[in-house]
């Protein structure tokens, strides 16, 4: 099933904008910060989040085609 895995729910331009916003925060970025104020760190964070969004939104759907299905 498609959007299953590592890149689950989120798109191919997010996926590459990420990576190029990862390159260039480790080409770029500052030498060194703590954990709290790190740019690389919070780009995980982000798309840590955005993964469980769209986690959740899919496996919210998939409750309700299978309360539909049981009600038909």
């Amino acid at each position: 099933m498609a959007g299953r895995g590592k890149n689950e729910g989120l798109s191919m331009g997010y996926r590459i904008a990420y990576r190029l916003r990862l390159i260039g925060l480790g080409l770029f970025g500052p030498a060194q910060l703590g954990e709290s104020n790190d740019p690389k760190r919070r780009l995980e964070r982000e798309r840590e989040d955005k993964v469980a969004a769209a986690r959740a939104a899919r496996e919210r759907r998939e409750a309700e085609e299978a309360a539909r299905r049981r009600v038909a």
